[in-house]
């Protein structure tokens, strides 16, 4: 009996011992965790706060420029000369070559984008879809001046031998070259989406009698249309937001036209032009310059809000 009494007391006196150390495990990775927490906040409160920084000094900038200029003139103007002695704010001519430039490039990158991911996605073996993946997504780390005296000094002239007359600084050129720059944007979303479609939704198709290349367009395609309409939307993004490739390739010369084929100059053009310039900060010319990234800002928002809708007016719930 004394044994037994002292054995119980030994593990009585065990079980006092690691309960502290247990209760002491705990107390530390709770306090972990809030730490991994707080860094996790942190980090996603930062964004937020950049961007919200952003808006806030292109509206500080912009109320001070719309003190002198009228933004019914600005908004609906056709002549942009704010470096001009007899100054004009119309802001229609750069919206019209960034509309063009973007339209471009997107006639380039949402076709050739599109079959790229579908055949990476259900036609490619695995080897050459892991070849081919890596060579696509170095695209993306192509500086954005190369592309542009790429459009310049070898597109242009290409351009000029099929259409004679075309010069030298075009938005064509520009635009080809940003859809070629976006194509990787558009395909490695795109494939990805379609990728993330079930595999019963495959079989299923292939059991009703269809080819492979009708379960892809008519089965996967439309089950991952949300992700694909999510990629189109990036690069609508990038391409609008694009800054040397129109500066070097597309000209510094507001037009106002819908012509391709004539030189324009586009929002980040200007906003570069000004910005490396040597007009001192107060002037309304350089306070021009957060007008127009305000438009931009605005542009890219609506594009965002479009693409949201259409995300959840065509996602398929599996």
């Amino acid at each position: 009996m004394a044994n037994a009494h002292g054995a119980g007391a030994i593990a009585t006196g065990g079980a006092a011992l690691a309960a502290p150390t247990r209760f002491a495990h705990r107390r530390s990775r709770h306090i972990k965790e809030r730490v991994i927490e707080a860094l996790l906040f942190l980090s996603a409160f930062s964004a937020v706060a950049t961007t919200v920084a952003i808006v806030a000094v292109l509206l500080y900038e912009s109320a001070a420029f719309f003190e002198h200029v009228s933004i019914v003139e600005f908004l609906t103007g056709t002549e942009w000369t704010p470096l001009f002695e007899n100054a004009k704010y119309g802001i229609l001519p750069l919206v019209a070559g960034t509309l063009v430039t973007a339209g471009v490039g997107l006639a380039v990158a949402v076709p050739l984008g599109l079959v790229t991911a579908i055949y990476l996605s259900e036609f490619a073996p695995h080897r050459v879809r892991e070849t081919v993946k890596p060579f696509l997504e170095l695209l993306e780390g192509v500086p954005t001046v190369v592309y542009g005296y790429f459009a310049l000094l070898f597109v242009t002239p290409l351009l000029q031998r099929l259409l004679p007359g075309l010069p030298g600084f075009n938005m064509l050129s520009a635009g080809i070259v940003i859809g070629v720059m976006i194509i990787p944007y558009v395909s490695s979303v795109s494939e990805d989406a379609m990728r993330a479609v079930p595999m019963s939704l495959r079989e299923g198709s292939y059991a009703m009698g269809a080819t492979r290349f009708q379960t892809a367009v008519r089965v996967v395609l439309p089950a991952a249309v949300s992700g694909v309409v999510a990629a189109f939307i990036l690069g609508i993004s990038r391409a609008v937001g694009e800054t040397m490739v129109v500066a070097i390739a597309a000209g510094q010369q507001p037009n106002f036209t819908l012509d391709p084929t004539e030189s324009a100059a586009t929002i980040t053009a200007y906003i570069v032009q000004v910005a490396l310039g040597d007009l001192p900060h107060a002037s309304i010319g350089y306070q021009s310059i957060f007008a127009a990234g305000l438009v931009l800002v605005a542009m890219t928002l609506a594009f965002n809000i479009i693409g949201h809708y259409l995300r959840r007016r065509f996602r398929e719930v599996y």
